[in-house]
């Protein structure tokens, strides 16, 4: 159980060590794919997925892609007609500023300020003027979360150290899954299942001495 842990650290941490990669076809944002290990038993987090991208300063910040609140947007915001076109649920995003709205919206480019690039046209919109346009202007183009998720520097390093997370390739088709009520299960099968493949420790220590 000790090595099978010790595998699973060091391959999350070469995962999140490569995502910052721009070399070799990785995401030049360095998003990664964020699957709840079963020890992660927080309320917020319990069996969650989230797509998350590092910013300044070794921060990272992302949002739960797994969490349909069964909330309308147009039952937050009865009086406004743009809001009755988006077909899918709210998600909750994450425990961060969660009386908010945020949209995830598939763009060639920043949809207005505060945006931050999630991956390859791919944006995350903070600002509430840019996501009511997007609403507006393209309502179906996008998903629409309350709350967020915030890590300070190097915290999510600590909590993947702390064996919190399997770290994935980022898929933007997850975060448009229809019906992700499957998603953890699906994607825990696959983290196990890398994982499993990995080197020991002590094979990698022997292959790369310090």
């Amino acid at each position: 159980m000790a090595g099978r842990v010790a595998a699973l650290l060091v391959f999350g941490m070469s995962c999140l060590a490569a995502s910052h990669a721009q070399s070799q076809g990785s995401d030049p944002t360095g998003a990664v794919t964020l699957v709840a290990t079963p020890r992660l038993i927080d309320a917020d987090y319990r069996a969650a997925v989230l797509l998350a991208v590092p910013t300044e300063d070794n921060r990272h910040v992302g949002v739960i892609i797994n969490r349909p609140t069964g909330r309308s947007l147009s039952s937050l915001f009865p009086g406004h007609a743009p809001s009755k076109l988006v077909r899918d649920p709210v998600y909750f995003g994450g425990p961060m500023l969660r009386q908010a709205v945020f949209a995830v919206v598939h763009a060639d480019q920043a949809p207005g300020p505060g945006s931050i690039r999630m991956m390859k046209e791919l944006f995350l919109a903070t600002q509430g003027s840019v996501v009511d346009h997007i609403i507006e202007r393209t309502p179906n183009e996008a998903r629409y979360f309350v709350g967020y998720v915030a890590w300070r520097p190097g915290e999510l390093r600590r909590e993947i150290d702390r064996g919190l997370w399997y770290v994935l390739e980022a898929d933007p088709e997850l975060v448009f899954r229809k019906d992700p009520g499957r998603l953890w299960e699906e994607l825990l099968r696959r983290a196990r299942a890398v994982t499993a493949r990995a080197p020991e420790p002590s094979v990698l220590a022997a292959a790369h001495p310090d």
